[in-house]
């Protein structure tokens, strides 16, 4: 059962609410079987995912994915199902950083806007998943590389995350080629990370 057939159907908000209903009861860094079915609650309610949920959809409206009909903001919501009910992660302030990801980079948010919304500690896991779009792309991607790897550990675990449901979500050999290299990056730069090493071998058994 993959995280795109337990939500197919449901709206954007519906998506949101099964991350407490399917998700196995972990900690961050354990991963949940795959192929289980044996869901349980794995998250309390929290304000502070449920806000930026909220401030992630506003961000993003009008935008679309590449197939120019789905809501964007449908990605970081499958982003942030695969934290919680593949890698196994239900940390709030982890899920809240996963909904606002692209915000910075793709909205026109700012880092203060994002801190003063939801704390320092959000807004150093986005910042660290925001490309400097005013380099060019030969300087942008090592520059990325080197800022995730500078920056918290949940920022890898997104970045796993964010590959994760971009291979799945790619339509063509050639973008998964894309994304496949993509992949292998966050992979390199988890390392050997404790927090990330099922994360990292959900990815690898995706792309493999």
């Amino acid at each position: 059962m993959t995280v795109r057939s337990v939500c197919s159907g449901l709206t954007v908000v519906g998506k949101l609410f099964m991350v407490r209903r399917i998700c196995r009861a972990a900690r961050c860094g354990e991963l949940a079987d795959p192929q289980s079915q044996d869901y349980t609650v794995g998250m309390n309610t929290s304000s502070l995912w449920q806000s930026a949920a909220a401030f992630a959809a506003r961000a993003h409206v009008g935008q679309l994915r590449k197939d120019g009909k789905t809501p964007y903001f449908s990605h970081p919501c499958r982003v942030t199902l695969t934290v919680a009910c593949v890698f196994g992660c239900t940390d709030a302030p982890t899920l809240a950083a996963a909904l606002l990801h692209d915000v910075i980079e793709d909205c026109g948010v700012d880092y203060n806007e994002v801190a003063e919304a939801f704390g320092s500690d959000v807004a150093d896991i986005v910042v660290a998943l925001t490309k400097d779009m005013r380099l060019p792309e030969a300087k942008r991607e090592p520059a990325y590389d080197a800022q995730l790897a500078a920056g918290p550990w949940q920022a890898r675990l997104i970045k796993l995350a964010d590959v994760h449901d971009n291979f799945s979500d790619a339509t063509s050999d050639k973008a998964r080629a894309k994304v496949r290299e993509k992949a292998d990056r966050a992979i390199a730069l988890a390392g050997d990370d404790p927090r990330l090493a099922k994360a990292v071998d959900a990815v690898r058994r995706l792309i493999a």
